[in-house]
């Protein structure tokens, strides 16, 4: 067991109340104690399989854009922590499609709700919601800007799967390389996870099309944080010396010619040939969906931790759950 339990009513917690909205708002002290959590909620769902920390809280899920893994996640972790939710997952057909605000929607569902998830396409659309509500507000996605569950599950996974993380001797990533691959432009779940990399001394390897290179902005912070990083197209200069590729589809929705995105598409397509080139204990990521970009044939190689990486999903949102309702 570890220094963070026993769970209960914690509204003295650092974390109770507060909205998540960005990783800048996890510096490595906060991360260690979201990953214990964490892992106190695998031993938990392990042993007893869901548990009444939650008893009597509502979540409400609202999602202006499609999702199956996010939603499902936030509402498995909400139930196995034996909470309700309120999926609201075609906003088209709700209130908003009649012109309402967020600000009015938000305020709307926290009459409800002890806590709100939102997806939204619209950047800083989750910090905007934040700003209008009493309730805590955790940021599943908004648009190309920053998906801040996503990078901490994620880094909780390079974690676990690499030995970097246990809860006796903390956390440390210091000599890793990270490869990021594909829609380094779009994908907000790169953004992210870049940020919380900057925190450690890690090198990273930015491979993408020349039209999908990561944002200068999100260069800017790592320049400013002293990371040591590469840009390149090529996955075979750098993959053999990665302990970590992290693979992104090329997000078709966000492309307005059709044409472009068909260009780029194919760029990279991860195989079982591929991976001859890289190290026996690399880690596989990618935070799905995917659509081709990984052959199905690599599922079978014991680096690939796609699917590991989404169980972590539940674990760490049911960790954050807890911690901004008071009781971790």
């Amino acid at each position: 067991m570890s220094k963070h339990l026993p769970f209960g009513d914690r509204r003295d917690a650092p974390w109770y109340g507060q909205s998540i909205v960005s990783v800048s708002q996890f510096a490595p002290a906060d991360l260690e104690y979201v990953f214990g959590v964490a892992h106190e909620m695998r031993e938990m769902v392990g042993r007893v399989g869901s548990f009444d920390l939650l008893k009597g809280k509502l979540l409400a899920n609202l999602f202006y854009e499609p999702s199956t893994r996010t939603a499902s996640s936030f509402t498995a972790a909400m139930m196995r922590l034996g909470g309700a939710v309120i999926p609201i997952n075609e906003v088209r057909y709700s209130s908003v499609s009649k012109g309402e605000s967020l600000p009015d929607t938000i305020r709307t569902l926290e009459a409800y709700a002890d806590c709100i998830v939102l997806r939204h396409p619209q950047m800083g659309a989750a910090a905007e919601a934040a700003q209008v509500a009493r309730k805590p507000i955790i940021n599943a996605g908004d648009g190309v800007g920053e998906h801040p569950t996503q990078a901490l599950l994620d880094l909780f996974t390079i974690a676990s799967e690499l030995g970097r993380y246990t809860p006796k001797a903390g956390l440390s990533l210091d000599g890793l390389t990270v490869t990021l691959l594909g829609d380094l432009k779009y994908g907000r779940t790169v953004h992210s996870l870049a940020r919380l990399l900057s925190q450690f001394g890690v090198r990273l390897n930015l491979v993408s099309p020349d039209i999908l290179k990561m944002p200068t902005h999100i260069k800017d912070e790592l320049d400013r944080a002293d990371v040591r990083y590469v840009e390149s197209t090529n996955l075979e200069d750098v993959l053999p010396a990665s302990d970590v590729l992290y693979v992104t589809r090329v997000q078709k929705e966000r492309f307005e010619d059709e044409a472009v995105y068909a260009s780029v598409k194919d760029a990279y397509v991860v195989t079982r040939e591929t991976l001859k080139a890289a190290k026996a204990a690399m880690v596989v990521m990618h935070p799905f969906p995917r659509v081709g970009e990984i052959a199905y044939e690599v599922d079978q190689d014991p680096r690939a931790a796609y699917f590991r990486q989404m169980e972590n999903g539940m674990y760490v949102r049911m960790a954050l759950l807890a911690m901004v309702l008071g009781k971790a």
